[in-house]
This record gives structure tokens, sequence and C-alpha cells, in this order.
């Protein structure tokens, strides 16, 4: 469907395993080295993402790997084993900060950041490491990373002439889904409203090549889904820092098939696993804190040190930020 296919597969995707491999209680808390939140949230989301988790854990990255200086996936190993394997009770991640200028150059130690931001970077950071040494692959075998299969699907854009209705579709590989909730007060209206045909007109108006510059309407359609869907509700109402507090309903079970560009079909259902929480008026300050649902079924709520059980009633009531599913 004018996607190219991978011409080498760089992870075989039989490999990812979804569920636990190990069951156990939850690891440790994160120390907060200094306005580190944000990174904190991050790593405890990604430490209990399943697959992410069951790669890490085997080892496997490290045994492979022979690049020089700084490896995102070597320090998410590293982190990981740490968090889960030790009897301690706080862990202080200073690998992740020690290194955090080659994860992203607007980070700073000692300086408060974003968390999607953070994930954003950490992310592409581990895509980087998963393709060292394969720098000349074609760009659908650089979507066939662990990463990427794990957290990565396509996006399809059409674009339709209202004059002709000639029809244009073009693809893109994302990793995370950033959502408008200004106006929408649920998940699910969100993504009816990112799924919904928007006009080009003015000066976004498009030229046909049948008739020249019209107005055109466009579409976005998740095409292709990945094992694990990360949703970012954007909270800030302008550039000026100002926040949209309200709060968002979300399910604890989530059917993307609605939102497909083929919605005919199974349904494609994902579980809430991991959220994170910002608390402040502004987007400019405030504080990160998590909940995550760990190997024994249980949920969690992670505050930089602390970590202590919960119930889904309270995962469900609070005025999430960033969402984490898992097919």
């Amino acid at each position: 469907e004018g996607m190219a296919l991978p011409q080498r597969i760089l992870f075989p995707p039989e490999e990812i395993c979804m569920d636990w491999q190990q069951r156990q209680r939850p690891g440790a808390g994160l120390c907060n080295l200094g306005s580190t939140c944000y990174i904190n949230v991050i790593l405890q989301c990604l430490t209990y993402t399943p697959p992410l988790a069951n790669y890490l854990l085997s080892r496997d990255h490290s045994h492979l790997c022979h690049q020089q200086g700084f490896c995102m996936m070597c320090i998410m190993e590293a982190h990981v084993r740490k968090v889960l394997c030790s009897s301690a009770n706080v862990i202080w991640p200073r690998a992740v900060v020690r290194d955090l200028k080659f994860i992203g150059e607007e980070f700073e130690p000692d300086m408060a950041g974003d968390a999607y931001e953070f994930l954003r970077c950490a992310l592409e950071a581990m895509q980087r490491a998963c393709l060292s040494g394969s720098s000349d692959e074609d760009i659908s075998s650089q979507t066939t990373t662990i990463i990427h299969q794990i957290f990565g699907g396509f996006l399809k854009s059409r674009v339709t002439c209202l004059r002709c209705q000639a029809v244009a579709d073009s693809y893109k590989a994302f990793l995370h889904v950033l959502l408008d909730i200004k106006a929408p007060s649920s998940l699910t209206k969100a993504l009816e409203n990112f799924v919904t045909p928007k006009n080009l007109d003015g000066k976004y108006c498009l030229k046909c090549s049948k008739c020249e510059k019209v107005t055109a309407s466009k579409r976005i359609t998740v095409h292709r889904v990945p094992k694990v869907f990360t949703v970012c509700l954007e909270r800030a109402a302008d550039h000026t820092g100002r926040k949209v507090s309200k709060i968002v309903e979300y399910p604890e079970y989530l059917d993307l098939r609605p939102y497909m560009s083929d919605t005919a079909g199974e349904p494609l259902l994902y579980s809430l696993y991991a959220l994170v929480v910002h608390s402040g008026d502004t987007c400019l300050d405030g504080h990160f804190f998590c909940y995550t649902k760990a190997s024994n079924g249980q949920w969690y709520k992670m505050d930089d040190e602390s970590v202590d059980n919960c119930g889904i009633h309270a995962v469900l009531r609070q005025q999430a930020y960033l969402l984490f599913y898992a097919r």
C-alpha cells in the first residue's frame, strides 16, 4: 500500500514477548538527584513495559553491543536490572543523569525538564543505539529494531482535493502520539478528533496537479498499530506555559480499531499499564509522579523514592499527562 518492504529484519518480531517472563514484587524507587522527577517517571514507565523489560533482562543487547562510549540501550539494560533484580529500596539513576547531554541537548543536570520530551529523546536514543553499525539500512529496515517493533507504528495521511476528489496518500512512522485536549473531555474523544478530516485552506491550501491551488481535506489515521501505544495529552495551553488542568477520562482498556485506516475487523484491544501525572499550576513548574502496573499484576504509585500500592480506581482518576497501553 505504498510502503516499501524492509530489505532486512533487524530484530525477529516472534522473539518479542508481551507477557512478563518473571513475576515479582515491584522494584526500587528512584532517588531525585535534583529536579530529576521528569526523568524518574519515564525510567519507571519504561522499566514496567513488559516486552522491553523482558528483552533488557535477557542481556541480549549488551552481549552483542560493540558501541564505544554512550549507548542508551546498555544504560537502560543496567538500570532495569538494578531496579528489578536488586534488593535495594531506592536506586540512584546516576548513569542516566551523567549522560543527559547525549540523550537530549536541551537537558541539563539540576534543571527541571518535561517528561514527554525526555520520553521522546530516550526512545530516539535507544533507537539510535539499536541502529549502531546499521546506519546504511533503508528506512523500512530501520523500523524493524526492537524499539520500533515495540513502540512504533505507522500513520497514514490522506489528502483529498475537494474539487476533483483526487487522493494522495503518505505514511509516517511514529513512536508516540500527541493529542490536543483543549476541547475533548476523554481520550476516546481526543482520538476521534485526531482522525477527523481537517480542511486545508487559506495559507495551508495545497496545489492539486489537476486543479492548481485549491482547498483540500486531510485525514490522519493509524495505519499500523504498535505493540505499545504511547499517548501524550498536550497540556500546554500556549507558549506562555499556561496549563490545561482539566481531567480527561481514559479507559483501562482501549480499542484502537475505530481510529484505523481500515475500521473493519476484530477489535484491537490495549490495556493500560502506566501513566505519568504532572502536578502544578503551570507547565513550567511543578512535579511529576507516575503509576505503573508491576509484573505481579498490582498497581503502584511511584513518586521518586516512594513506591506505594494503590487500586485501579485511583489510577483512573488522575490528571494524566502520558498514557502507556500494551496490546
